[in-house]
């Protein structure tokens, strides 16, 4: 069965869900890609995007089309749902720092979930060469015993199929954007609130306070040398590799005069990326407190866990009832190692 001979039906829709996938991966099954291999204009696309082809749905570029591309024919409105989902999906993955701050994803089907943690013996922490007939250090992988909070993060679309029907898909691509960058912010608060008071499994990030016997300094101020004592308490084998703090916070540190580096004021003309003299990368997140900075090894602190990727209502929007049609991801935040995160308090 060739891409140009599928039959497009919502039905397509419910046996994905009823199989746990996605629109796209029961499309990939239905019209494997593997088949156009060396095919010419359609080697390198999708199984999604060979349908845009077959029924010529530009949807960027200045010859985007406009929504009512997408129901020409009751096959092609089918389309419509999975540009919604894939949009705003990329645009998670894409456009929001979020993705730099989890460590892995976990895809479920269901809607509990308990991660892993590693209980190493203390006195033994170091893995070590052992004399012959002596056992090794002992570390157990174990399972959570409370499960990871899961949420639903989503957005009600507010528009009318006539209100969007001539607009160009590109410029609706850059609104569905904006509806990701939106669901972003809310689940950034929550990675901001499983970072500081861990996810339920007793495992809130370790706090320093500036004047306490380890930050030392002056309560209320920050300079290079509390950061560089900050930087130090994340003990081997984690590496502090990011900092997060609200707009005011990130301020306040690029102020510091060791911080005013030119090579590092060079690769933020060049890339956009804030880097510390200390080789870590901040990022402005104001849903960080006021007056906390957060350390993370993000090769090790989040596990985000998430349902399916995007969802949206699939029906409404085939049928053209686009209005409080809801886009959504279903999704939680796990600690994985507690030692991963560090929270400094300015005092």
């Amino acid at each position: 069965m060739g891409y140009d001979n599928l039959k497009l039906e919502k039905g397509i829709y419910q046996e994905a869900t009823a199989e746990g996938k996605t629109f796209a991966q029961k499309l990939e099954e239905l019209d494997p890609s593997s088949e156009y291999e060396g095919v010419k204009g359609l080697e390198n696309l999708d199984a999604f995007q060979r349908q845009l082809k077959r029924f010529d749905i530009k949807v960027k570029g200045a010859k985007s089309d406009v929504v009512e591309k997408f129901f020409t024919t009751t096959e092609s409105s089918i389309l419509f749902p999975e540009f919604i989902s894939r949009t705003v999906r990329t645009a998670l993955e894409k456009e929001s720092i979020l993705p730099k701050l989890i460590a892995t994803t976990t895809e479920i089907d269901s809607d509990t979930y308990k991660s892993i943690y590693m209980d190493t013996d203390t006195s033994q922490k170091q893995l070590r060469r052992v004399a012959e007939g002596s056992k090794f250090p002992v570390t157990t992988l174990k399972t959570k015993e409370k499960e990871v909070n899961i949420f639903k993060f989503g957005v009600e679309l507010d528009t009318t199929y006539e209100a969007i029907r001539r607009k160009k898909i590109d410029i609706f691509a850059i609104a569905l954007r904006q509806i990701a960058s939106q669901i972003a912010v809310d689940q950034l608060e929550e990675v901001v609130n499983v970072l500081i008071n861990g996810d339920g499994n007793t495992n809130p990030a370790p706090s320093f306070t500036v004047g306490d016997s380890t930050i030392k300094g002056t309560a209320g101020t920050i300079g290079y040398a509390e950061m560089v004592r900050f930087w130090a308490t994340m003990k081997r084998p984690y590496k502090m590799n990011a900092l997060i703090a609200d707009t005011n916070g990130i301020v306040d540190l690029l102020l510091i005069p060791e911080f005013k580096d030119p090579q590092a004021g060079f690769d933020f003309q060049k890339n956009g990326q804030l880097i510390t003299p200390l080789g870590i990368n901040m990022d402005i997140v104001d849903e960080v407190p006021a007056s906390k900075i957060i350390g993370i090894d993000t090769r090790y602190a989040i596990e985000k866990v998430q349902e399916m990727g995007v969802t949206v209502e699939s029906d409404k929007l085939i049928d053209k009832q686009i209005s409080r049609s809801v886009i959504s991801q279903v999704s939680g935040f796990a600690k994985l190692f507690k030692e991963a995160a560090n929270v400094l308090n300015k005092g």
